[in-house]
């Protein structure tokens, strides 16, 4: 894996960046985070935040905090019902607008997350990224990205995560700018959001574990 070159923005400014914006959403920020962890609270129960291990910048692994959209009802075995069974009438609003990931701001605040950077994704899916693709942790993972704004779970993976490691080469105020604005359109638009993303697309180590038939064709 290689790294991109270290520019001033990349070492500096992008945090400094975040810390500002952070700073000028506050106001309306911390407001509307209480009335949406009480409206969660109210209608979910606790726990309000849905918290998950994440890999970040040079995959280290970090709690990642979101609002909490799905129920833990489980099956007649105790199992967990499908996503798309627990997934509640606030869930799916907090989902369709990006409201439930207002608490990642926490996750920027203490250094672990960017505005801008590749969507931080599951521990399990570790082994399953080309050599090409792991540039995308030589940058703090974000809560919006090059791949957010260029069709989200609309995408395949490898599309996906081509774009992740695009940007984590080519790093620069100008193209942070350029997701943020595309960003807020896209949520004003409630465009490209999928509210159960696995009905959509198939999880990464699923599509990328070789097959029984591929196994056995490898040893035979």
């Amino acid at each position: 894996m290689k790294t991109p070159p270290a520019s001033l923005y990349r070492r500096r400014g992008k945090r400094l960046l975040d810390l500002a914006l952070l700073m000028l959403a506050l106001p309306v920020g911390l407001p509307a985070a209480a009335v949406l962890a009480l409206a969660v609270r109210l209608r979910l129960g606790p726990p309000v935040l849905f918290r998950q291990p994440r890999p970040g910048q040079g995959e280290r692994i970090f709690t990642l905090y979101k609002f909490r959209t799905m129920t833990d009802a489980r099956g007649p075995g105790g199992e967990l019902l499908p996503d798309a069974r627990r997934v509640t009438a606030i869930g799916q609003f907090l989902r369709k607008t990006s409201l439930d990931e207002i608490p990642e701001l926490l996750n920027v605040l203490r250094g672990e997350m960017s505005l801008v950077g590749p969507r931080p994704l599951l521990i399990r899916y570790l082994p399953y990224y080309s050599d090409a693709e792991r540039v995308r942790f030589t940058v703090r993972p974000g809560i919006t990205g090059w791949a957010q704004v260029h069709g989200r779970n609309n995408l395949s993976w490898d599309d996906r995560l081509a774009l992740d490691a695009w940007y984590a080469e080519h790093v620069t105020l100008a193209l942070d700018v350029k997701i943020l604005w595309r960003t807020l359109l896209q949520v004003l638009r409630g465009k490209d959001v999928q509210v159960v993303p696995n009905l959509v697309m198939a999880d990464l180590d699923e599509e990328r574990r070789p097959s029984t038939v591929e196994k056995w064709e490898v040893f035979s």
